[in-house]
C-alpha cells in the first residue's frame, strides 16, 4: 500500500465515523496531527495489533498522546499487514518530547520486549504531521 493511500484510507475512516466529531472537535482545537502508518512482518499483524491493545495506546495516553483512530485496510495486501492511525499532540514540541518519553518508559521496553520474543514484528513505520485545515471538521 502506498502512504498515499493508507492516508487517504486513515482519513476517509475518520470522516466516516463523523458521529464521534464534536467530541473530537473540542479536544483537539490547535492540535498537531501525527498519521503513523505500520506495517507488520508476515504473520505479525494480530501480536501488533494485540501490543496496541494491551498497552501502546495506554502508554500514548499516559506521555499526552491523545488516541484519535486506529484502522486496517479491508483489502489486501494491507489487510494483512497494516495498521493505519492517528494521535495528535498540543504541539510538534510536545510530540518529541512524549515520544522520548514513551521509548524510554519502563513499562514500554517491557511491552515491546515480551511481544519480540520470536522476533520483530514490525518491519517499517511511516510518520506524517498534519495540520487541520480552516475548512476541516476537525480543528
Amino acid at each position: 500500500m502506498t502512504h498515499k493511500l493508507a492516508v487517504g484510507a486513515a482519513l476517509a475512516a475518520f470522516a466516516i465515523g463523523g458521529y464521534h466529531l464534536g467530541r473530537v472537535q473540542a479536544n483537539m482545537a490547535n492540535r498537531v496531527f501525527e498519521l503513523r502508518t505500520y506495517t507488520a512482518r508476515e504473520g505479525k499483524l494480530s501480536d501488533l495489533q494485540a501490543r496496541f491493545r494491551h498497552h501502546t495506546t495506554r502508554l500514548f495516553e499516559k506521555h499526552g498522546m491523545t488516541n484519535v483512530g486506529y484502522w486496517v485496510p479491508q483489502d489486501a495486501p494491507g489487510s494483512r499487514n497494516t495498521l493505519i492511525y492517528i494521535i495528535s499532540h498540543p504541539s510538534r514540541e510536545a510530540a518529541k518530547k512524549a515520544w522520548d518519553a514513551f521509548r524510554n518508559d519502563p513499562d514500554w521496553i517491557k511491552a515491546k520486549t515480551e511481544s519480540e520474543r520470536s522476533g520483530a514484528i514490525v518491519e517499517k513505520v511511516e510518520s506524517v504531521f498534519l495540520d487541520a485545515t480552516d475548512y476541516s471538521p476537525i480543528q
